[in-house]
């Protein structure tokens, strides 16, 4: 698995970044985020508004425990990379590898 497409998001809002992933096998799954909760930043897996309750969100895609830490570690890893540049996306980040424990 690896990050792509990491894009900072603009303005004051608490999501501060969107990013992409690319399995081994080729599939990409779109509209990660990193936001900023009440502990600090951490990423958000794709998410839709419930239909009937406009504050509800259901999650589109579920990890494992295992997959959603390392995907913490590395997503956290590049946002601070691209915080410290000027620009506001960065395709070829050199993004922390995954661990052999990933099952992508």
């Amino acid at each position: 698995m690896r990050i792509e497409s990491m894009n900072r998001a603009a303005g004051t809002s608490k999501i501060k970044a969107f990013f992409d992933i690319v399995t081994e096998e080729g599939i990409i799954i779109k509209g990660f985020k990193i936001a900023e909760g009440a502990k600090g930043l951490f990423v958000g897996v794709p998410s839709e508004q419930d239909k009937k309750d406009k504050m509800k969100y259901w999650d589109r895609v579920i990890l494992p425990k295992e997959m959603k830490e390392e995907l913490n570690r590395s997503a956290l890893a590049g946002y601070a990379k691209i915080s410290e540049g000027s620009s506001n996306r960065d395709r070829d980040l050199d993004f922390p590898p995954p661990t052999d424990e990933m099952p992508f």
